[in-house]
């Protein structure tokens, strides 16, 4: 990979978002079958690092670092700068069930580009599933287009919500409460990009979570909405920097997972423009 050519083109950029992953997650494959898979630090209340981020982390930036040096990177474990072409990363993503070997986890990027996400994957190489978006050209999972579940009664519905430090508890329970008064299944699974995924894949029908980073679900949110589901506008109700809150649903029960959240909708006409570039014959 080091030595093949990317001309400076979006679509380059996505033929090496693909490679990239793919070698990251060799990496991270690696590691979780390693001895490292249970050694682990706290970066704060709930928040696990382990070798293997970091390495992931320096794997990704070396190599878009030097196919596009121009273009910026922010990532979680090491930060980085923000300019009009930046790549977002999170190296592992659902590092806590990484470290107790369950194989739910994922590494996440996303290329925005003047403050719009342009190219989104994310690979769980566990399972050796890689979901790939470009905007405006639908949603894949290991190359064959996927949709959004259809489910439109709540009492049929599965919902995963994560949970954030940065939110009182109280805040998070009332959500809870809220879903489960409509009839909703909610659960949670440690990997709030993973879950994103999923919602595109339509094996679940909704995902929230109060506060959530750039890099955990900036990629997940192109996915959905090229899948034909309905998100939040996040880079409008949260930043690059902070994060913010986030929603992904299926069309069906967008607008009362909205109202149980109080996390609003991207426009209808946002919404409106996704649905037609991501209907599938």
């Amino acid at each position: 990979m080091e030595s093949m050519p990317y001309p400076a083109t979006l679509e380059a950029r996505a033929d090496l978002c693909r490679d990239v992953i793919r070698s990251a997650g060799e990496l991270v494959l690696k590691g979780f079958h390693g001895e490292t898979t249970r050694s682990y630090s706290m970066k704060g209340p709930q928040d696990f690092l382990t070798v293997t981020d970091a390495a992931s982390e320096a794997h990704i930036r070396g190599l878009l670092s030097a196919h596009f040096p121009d273009d910026s990177f922010f990532g979680e474990e090491g930060g980085g700068d923000i300019a009009e072409r930046v790549w977002v990363v999170d190296p592992v993503d659902g590092t806590a069930n990484f470290a107790r070997g369950i194989p739910h986890f994922c590494i996440s990027i996303a290329y925005v580009e003047n403050g719009r996400t342009e190219i989104g994957a994310i690979y769980n190489p566990a399972l050796n599933e890689l979901y790939f978006a470009r905007r405006g050209e639908g949603a894949t999972r290991n190359g064959l287009p996927i949709k959004v579940a259809q489910t439109e009664r709540f009492d049929a519905a599965s919902i995963e919500m994560g949970w954030s430090t940065r939110v009182p508890n109280a805040t998070y329970l009332d959500v809870v409460k809220n879903l489960l008064d409509m009839g909703t299944n909610v659960r949670r699974a440690g990997s709030g990009a993973l879950a994103l995924a999923y919602v595109a894949d339509g094996r679940s029908d909704g995902y929230i979570e109060l506060h959530m980073n750039s890099w955990d679900c900036l990629a997940g949110l192109l996915l959905v909405s090229e899948a034909g589901g309905a998100v939040c506008p996040f880079l409008d109700i949260g930043s690059l920097e902070g994060g913010g809150p986030v929603l992904a649903a299926g069309a069906g029960l967008a607008q009362g997972v909205s109202k149980a959240s109080n996390i609003p909708l991207a426009s209808a006409q946002a919404q409106d423009r996704q649905l037609a570039t991501t209907a599938w014959s």
